[in-house]
């Protein structure tokens, strides 16, 4: 443990290739593929920088022009370990902790292989007791250890809700500033096939209440991994939301190393007629709805938000002072849910630029129905989305 607790220095170097443009925000490099130049402000100062505006992952790919492109292939679940993995072999602080997170690898394999590299000790296999060892993981972050605590499901961390809640995220404020709690707290959620009502459930929100907590979704290999990285060399703790249904999505990812910021959203497809956000398992729902929307006409601006909390008011005012529209899809619930907070948000910053009220797509206020047919209902559909459009559009 002595090793564990040893400090380590940060370095950070900036690369280029012809495919990756990297830049330095708050020292740490970022790297950003087929993206456009714009300018934002981060911690009050204004730089320049590159936003991605193509990064949906590819589901299938000639053999021959994929061993032609820069980079690796990796799946989503494959993103997450080797950010994890780079973030452990460069500072012998990071810890992992969870049910089944050791020598079987966690239930999606994130961790897989982490156990025989690292030890026992700092990927360390825990009791079912979600409320211990996410306490666990807070004290050691309090006694400078950098632990990432792994929700078999997320619907699980609700018995850990208290030590999220009134240690994780308020104890550098009560302390006065004495401590800081640099912990990731991660794992899968969302709507599956079949899983049930409890293993089904949309938690953002319940997270997003909690003050001094940060919230990131992940919805590519390729932010999956600089997302973690990021979470992982933050002060602050911060939520990753991981999708069920995206861990097999396949990506190709830079072989240099990149972070990613945790308060910036995506441009995904840069539009016109109206501002689309969304998240998450979502994004593709999106766009395949924006393909339709297209071949009928239109010309949608979709954002990937990322950040949960914060959310990113200037990628999203930019984009609602040229378009004028919004629409918000979502998979959490409709009351009380990221898309309710994003609402309130646009109203209160851009109310005035916008031509037509904010039109939110949200999923039923019902537990997930085991039955497919049941499920798919209560979730946002493609159909839907371009339905949305269309009337807004009319507006």
């Amino acid at each position: 443990m002595a090793a564990m607790l040893h400090s380590v220095g940060v370095t950070s170097a900036s690369v280029t290739s012809n495919k990756f443009t990297a830049f330095s925000i708050n020292s740490l490099p970022v790297i950003r593929s087929e993206s456009r130049t714009v300018s934002f402000a981060i911690n009050g100062t204004r730089k320049t920088g590159k936003v991605t505006t193509k990064a949906v992952a590819t589901q299938a790919e000639n053999p021959t022009s994929a061993a032609s492109k820069p980079g690796h292939e990796l799946l989503l679940f494959e993103a997450l370990r080797e950010g994890l993995e780079e973030e452990m072999d460069r500072d012998p602080r990071v810890c992992v902790f969870g049910e089944d997170v050791g020598h079987y690898g966690g239930s999606y394999k994130v961790t897989k292989g982490l156990a025989d590299k690292y030890g026992d000790l700092r990927v360390l296999d825990t009791p079912i007791a979600e409320n211990s060892f996410t306490g666990m993981a807070v004290g050691a972050a309090m006694t400078g250890l950098r632990p990432i605590v792994e929700g078999m499901n997320m619907g699980f961390l609700l018995l850990a809700f208290n030590q999220i809640s009134d240690n994780c995220g308020m104890l550098h404020y009560t302390s006065g500033g004495q401590f800081t709690i640099p912990t990731v707290i991660r794992g899968p959620g969302g709507v599956g096939r079949q899983l049930g009502a409890e293993h089904s459930q949309r938690l953002e929100s319940y997270f997003q209440s909690i003050p001094g907590i940060q919230m990131v979704a992940c919805s590519t290999p390729y932010n999956a991994k600089g997302l973690m990285k990021a979470a992982i060399r933050s002060e602050n703790p911060v939520v990753l939301f991981e999708h069920v249904l995206l861990y097999n999505l396949k990506e190709r990812i830079p072989d240099e190393e990149y972070i990613l910021s945790l308060e910036e959203a995506e441009m995904v497809r840069p539009g016109e007629h109206v501002t689309i956000l969304t998240y998450s398992r979502m994004r593709y729902h999106v766009m395949q709805a924006a393909k339709t929307l297209v071949n009928k006409g239109y010309d949608p601006e979709v954002i990937d938000i990322r950040s949960l909390k914060p959310f990113d008011l200037y990628t999203i005012g930019n984009s609602v002072k040229k378009t004028h529209r919004v629409l918000i899809v979502e998979e959490c619930m409709r009351t009380g849910g990221i898309g309710a907070s994003l609402t309130a948000s646009i109203n209160e910053n851009f109310h005035d630029y916008l031509d037509a009220p904010i039109v939110c797509l949200s999923s039923q206020d019902v537990p997930t129905p085991y039955a497919g047919t049941l499920e798919e209902w209560t979730v946002v559909q493609p159909s839907q989305i371009v339905t949305a459009v269309e009337q807004l559009c009319k507006q």
